[in-house]
C-alpha cells in the first residue's frame, strides 16, 4: 500500500493523545527531520502540555539551534534550551570505542531528560526513532542512542518515564513526506540527515571541545560547497591518526579529515556521491585554509554496504 502522509499524521496525533496525553510529554529536538517531525506532531496533538526541548551539548553543529527555533517558530512552538556541555563531554572523556562512545551518550542524554521531564511535571518522552535506527541496533550494525524497548531496556525503569515513538515504523523518506505534509519549509524536510550524538559519530577516537570545535569548522565548509548537489548525506570525518606536511616551509605534524557524501532512499543501503572535482578541489582548498590544525582531506569511496553511512 502507497504510504499516505496524511493518514499517518491522524493516526499518529490520536495515538499521541493516547499515549500521552494525560501527563503531557516532553519532545528533544536537535534540528533533524525526524525529532523535528515528533516536536510538531506533539504539540499539535498536545498542546502546551508537550514541552519542546534542545539539549545543547556541544556536540552539535553551529546551525543546529537556530534550525529547530526558526522551523518551529511558524507554527507558534517555544522551544526551551538546556546546557549540558559539561555532562556529555565527561561522560565520553578517554572513550575511543564507537560502541562505547554511542552508549556513553545514550547514558546522560536520558538522564539529562529524566531531569527536565521532573522539573517539567510531565510522564513521558516522545522522541523521533525511526525504523532504520530499530533495525541497524536490533542487527547490531550499531547502537542508536534512541532505540531502548527493542533492545530489552524498559525506560521506565532504568529512567523513570514512558517512552512514545510515533515514527518506529516509517523511513527516512517517509518521514519527509510527513514533514511536508505539516507544512515545514524545504530547509527543514529536505535536509540531510545528522545523527543524535552529533560530531561525535564522526570523530575517530576520542572526542573533545578541541577536536569537536576542528571539525566543526570542516563540517560547515563540506556542507556549504556541496549543497548544490544535494546528497543524501554529506560531512566530514576527523581521523585519529595524524600525518605530515608543510606550512610556512617548515615541517607540520596535522590532522587528516574524510569527506563523505551518499546518496540514499532510507539510510538501509547508499551509493558514493559523484561529486565533480571542482567541487572536492574547492572542499579541499577551503579546509586546508581555514582550518589550519587540518594538513590533509580525504575522500571516502565507500558504499553501504561494506560501510555503514556514518563512521562509527
Amino acid at each position: 500500500m502507497k504510504f499516505n502522509a496524511k493518514r499517518f499524521i491522524n493516526e499518529k496525533l490520536e495515538e499521541i493523545k493516547k499515549e500521552a496525553g494525560n501527563g503531557g510529554a516532553l519532545v528533544a529536538t536537535s534540528g533533524g527531520v525526524d525529532s523535528m517531525t515528533c516536536a510538531l506532531l506533539s504539540y499539535k496533538a498536545l498542546g502546551k502540555k508537550a514541552v519542546i526541548l534542545f539539549i545543547d551539548d556541544g556536540l552539535m553543529r553551529e546551525s543546529d539551534k537556530k534550525i529547530v527555533r526558526e522551523g518551529l517558530k511558524p507554527f507558534g512552538v517555544t522551544v526551551k534550551i538546556i546546557k549540558a556541555q559539561k555532562d556529555f563531554f565527561k561522560a565520553i572523556k578517554g572513550k575511543e570505542s564507537p560502541e562505547e562512545k554511542r552508549k556513553a551518550f545514550r547514558q546522560v542524554f536520558y538522564k539529562t531528560l529524566g531531569k527536565a521531564i521532573k522539573q517539567n511535571k510531565v510522564e513521558s518522552l516522545i522522541q523521533g526513532t525511526i525504523a532504520a535506527d530499530v533495525i541497524e541496533t536490533k542487527d547490531n550494525i550499531k547502537t542508536q542512542h534512541n532505540v531502548l524497548k527493542q533492545i530489552g531496556i524498559d525506560p521506565k525503569k532504568r529512567f523513570g518515564f514512558k517512552v512514545v515513538e510515533p515514527l518506529r515504523e516509517i523511513f527516512k523518506h517517509q518521514v519527509r513526506q510527513v514533514a511536508k505534509q505539516l507544512g515545514f519549509s524545504q530547509r527543514v524536510y529536505k535536509q540531510m540527515p545528522f545523527p543524535g550524538p552529533g560530531l561525535a559519530t564522526r570523530i575517530i577516537g576520542e572526542v573533545t571541545p578541541r577536536r569537536i570545535k576542528v571539525l566543526r569548522q570542516a563540517t560547515e565548509i563540506v556542507e556549504e560547497e556541496i549543497k548544490e548537489l544535494r546528497p543524501f548525506q554529506a560531512f566530514a570525518v576527523l581521523l585519529k591518526d595524524k600525518a605530515t606536511g608543510i606550512r610556512g616551509g617548515k615541517r607540520f605534524f596535522g590532522n587528516i579529515i574524510v569527506v563523505r557524501s551518499v546518496e540514499s532512499k532510507d539510510a538501509m543501503t547508499a551509493s558514493v556521491t559523484r561529486v565533480p572535482w571542482r567541487i572536492l578541489e574547492k572542499i579541499r582548498d577551503r579546509i586546508i585554509e581555514e582550518v589550519p590544525q587540518v594538513i590533509k582531506v580525504l575522500f571516502d569511496i565507500t558504499p553501504k554496504p561494506p560501510s555503514t553511512i556514518e563512521f562509527i
